[in-house]
């Protein structure tokens, strides 16, 4: 359909109809029931958490995808991480589910919140989309009056995340990037967005 004419959930999901992006076991509630049940580090870990049981049954709705993307993460211990998406130009970083659960905004940092925010302040610092002082707003949010970074649940919130899961599961600082407006950008710019 050409970039100006996809819808942002253009080819977001898979033929089975799962968000690949959305797609990883929300291991932020169980953290933060533990937490609030006092239960963390003495009978609940607060990291390297384990999947739950039920997202590894054979009928869970878990992509092939997903699934061959976690045991990639389990076999080598990433320590960072960045994921790439188009659509905005910010960088997002963990957590990306709010930790009030009937809310689609909320700034839900971890205990990490500090070096998350260099790590992003430094990729779009560095990105020269984003450190123009002419760019324009994407969309909606004046992302640039931020310095090009947010909380992603501060944003909107994401339950399954991989940058979430990856914090949790294996301890891997993983921020997303959003490199462009354009979500489909035409073939003829993807050198530019590379």
């Amino acid at each position: 359909q050409g970039s100006e004419l996809a819808g942002w959930a253009m080819g977001r999901w898979t033929y089975e109809g799962i968000d690949l992006n959305h797609n990883f076991a929300d291991l932020n509630t169980a953290l933060w029931d533990a937490e609030d049940n006092d239960l963390v580090p003495h009978q609940f870990p607060n990291h390297f958490i384990p999947i739950p049981e039920y997202y590894t049954f054979a009928n869970a709705t878990v992509a092939p995808e997903t699934r061959a993307v976690i045991a990639w993460m389990q076999r080598y211990p990433f320590v960072l991480s960045a994921n790439l998406h188009g659509g905005e130009l910010v960088v997002t970083y963990p957590f990306d589910m709010t930790r009030t659960y009937w809310k689609a905004q909320e700034l839900t940092p971890t205990p990490d919140d500090g070096v998350f925010r260099w790590l992003a302040t430094v990729y779009a610092t560095a990105n020269l989309a984003m450190a123009s002082g002419e760019r324009r707003r994407c969309h909606y949010d004046d992302f640039a009056r931020l310095g090009n970074i947010i909380n992603g649940a501060k944003w909107h919130t994401v339950a399954g995340s991989m940058n979430d899961f990856s914090y949790l599961h294996t301890n891997c600082f993983e921020i997303t990037v959003e490199l462009s407006c354009d979500k489909f950008p035409h073939a003829s710019e993807l050198p530019e967005e590379w």
